[in-house]
């Protein structure tokens, strides 16, 4: 996979819809109250396809 997922963190609202979905993927920071990438590229491509259509504020991206 040649794309990189970044989330666009002041969109977030702190649902972790994407930390549940792919873990290995996107974290939590709890002193933000925002999600975060952990693993930008290599991640299942389908989990995180689906982490970008169930976030509610649309702040997940794939980047090319």
């Amino acid at each position: 996979m040649n794309n990189k997922v970044y989330i666009e963190t002041e969109e977030c609202i702190g649902c972790k819809s994407c930390v549940e979905l792919c873990p290995d993927v996107f974290g939590f920071n709890d002193d933000t109250g925002k999600a975060f990438v952990i693993m930008p590229e290599g991640g299942p491509e389908q989990c995180i396809d689906d982490a970008i259509e169930t976030c509610p504020s649309e702040c997940i991206h794939w980047e090319e």
